[in-house]
């Protein structure tokens, strides 16, 4: 896999983790005025925002693909994805909505660090240029982490800068407009002052930086906000703000695919094909616009958990070897059988992404399929928290593939153009054309191409129709369980986890229908 610098272990004690809730000092109070002394002081401090990053591909996984119509559990163990796919109503307390609201706020709160002391302590940087970029990359981070929180749970507090106890207990939820705002206002930051790729001279990036936020890298970010706030509201104050700004999205999206630095890869699945362990390397898999960066083999641990979240464990147990001690998901997180069937017999996507083989599960074969998306059963690590692949969290296909949304909202292009977009991963996945591609025909094919991505959800969201594909999915896929409950509109977004109304009593109101 990749190698750089940036990812690993951050200074101890310079920016030890936050305590999970709002109500907590600045970082390592005790020794922010004391550490910011030379321009590597200020790196560290970046480098130690962006290790919060660590567990958004899971954070997906569970949030966004087990809460859609991708995945169906074929038993009911009392796990904690069970409660997240059946829209139970107690979910405040659930470890993944908890893990969301506090890993992207102790995000947050680092990058605030970073930018305040680069405001207080600019000197020590060394140049006007590192502590411009140094800034911006902060701002990156603090959008990415914002526009994950205001997808999840609508309205959030806005904190742009290091907060004592005290403060914290006082800062209610903003409405989502003022959390946009400062997403929208911090991603054009980002944008103006990013370098745009690796081949730079210092302060922009050399080649020991890859896997830092690049100008495109918030191009795309800033895009999907913009489309994000324009789906519909479902009458909620939830992401979607009906604001109809497919036009802002598009030149961001453009800028991306003009700028000739990424490349739609011809091979889907394979050794040198779009998640293969092998093909990490930027210079050949150029679909990665921005990835989250993970080293196996490091002490402490810094490897991936992703790829197992989704495998059974009886899986792991029935391989030749037998690895019971690597996990994998405990109930059995089967690929719905509307997924399974929405995909082709010679579609080239289907083997890569589902595991459909049966294995040995306690003396009987199993014939539930699972996504093996990132599965590579001769990359087993030692231990489950140590794999060695990165998540893409932007990939050139989806770049190309939002464009054609936008057009099909009425941005400038033609059918022409949404017609070649879709046809283009339609050949790469051995499928015939089509022609006068429809939204609903977008939507279809972007769910197998992005099976197992944690976008699901969110594109459910975003089309309009999640009521009504969701309920029509759930009165089949659980006809015989019954263990679901319809979906409403409050349940598009999480409740505010019970440990943030706990801390300070009454200063938040917990989202509707919870």
């Amino acid at each position: 896999m990749k190698k750089i610098s940036f990812i690993l272990i951050i200074a101890a004690g310079a920016f030890a983790s936050c305590r999970k809730d709002l109500n907590q000092t600045p970082i390592s109070t005790a020794t922010t005025a004391t550490f910011f002394q030379q321009p590597s002081d200020f790196i560290q401090a970046v480098n130690a925002a962006y290790n919060s990053l660590r567990g958004y591909p899971d954070r997906l996984l569970f949030l966004s693909e087990v809460r859609s119509d991708n995945i169906y559990p074929t038993n009911d163990v009392g796990r904690d994805p069970d409660p997240i796919n059946n829209f139970s109503l107690g979910i405040a307390t659930n470890v993944y909505v908890e893990e969301a609201w506090n890993a992207d706020f102790n995000g947050i709160f680092k990058a605030n660090t970073v930018i305040d002391q680069i405001t207080k302590n600019g000197s020590y940087v060394g140049s006007a240029a590192l502590a411009t970029r140094l800034t911006a990359e902060a701002k990156f981070l603090r959008a990415f982490y914002y526009f994950d929180l205001v997808k999840y749970f609508g309205k959030l507090p806005v904190i742009n800068h290091p907060v004592v106890a005290d403060e914290a207990n006082t800062i209610g939820r903003s409405s989502v407009a003022d959390v946009y705002a400062l997403i929208i206002a911090d991603l054009q930051f980002a944008v103006a002052n990013l370098p745009a790729n690796f081949s730079g001279v210092f302060p922009a990036y050399g080649a020991t930086d890859v896997g830092r936020a690049t100008k495109y890298a918030a191009e795309a970010i800033l895009a999907e906000v913009y489309m994000t706030r324009s789906g519909p509201t479902y009458g909620i104050e939830g992401p979607g703000m009906g604001l109809n700004e497919w036009g802002l999205a598009l030149p961001l999206l453009q800028d991306i695919i003009s700028s000739g630095l990424f490349v739609f890869n011809p091979n889907f699945g394979g050794a040198t094909g779009i998640f293969s362990y092998t093909n990490q390397n930027p210079a050949t898999n150029k679909e990665a616009i921005f990835d989250i960066m993970y080293l196996t083999g490091q002490s402490p641990v810094l490897g991936a958990t992703f790829p197992w979240q989704l495998v059974p464990q009886a899986y792991f147990n029935a391989l030749p070897a037998g690895n019971p001690s690597l996990g994998g998901a405990l109930g059995t997180p089967s690929v719905s059988s509307d997924l399974w069937n929405s995909y082709a017999a010679t579609d080239a996507r289907k083997s890569p992404t589902l595991h459909t083989t049966p294995y040995n599960n306690l003396g009987t074969l199993d014939l539930h399929a699972f996504f093996r998306k990132y599965l590579d059963t001769t990359k087993i690590p030692a231990s489950r928290f140590d794999w060695g692949i990165n998540f893409i969290a932007v990939r050139y296909t989806d770049i190309l593939m939002l464009k054609a949304e936008c057009i099909l909202h009425g941005a400038t292009g033609t059918q022409g153009d949404v017609d070649a977009i879709v046809n283009q991963v339609r050949a790469r996945a051995s499928l015939p054309a089509i022609a006068n591609v429809t939204l609903a025909q977008l939507f279809d094919e972007r769910r197998k191409e992005f099976a197992a991505e944690g976008s699901r959800w969110f594109d459910l969201e975003r089309s309009g129709n999640l009521i009504t594909i969701m309920n029509a999915w759930i009165a089949v896929e659980d006809a015989l369980l019954h263990k679901m409950n319809q979906v409403v509109p409050n349940y598009i977004i999480y409740p505010v986890p019970q440990s943030q109304l706990d801390a300070a009593p009454g200063l938040y109101t917990q989202n509707p229908g919870y």
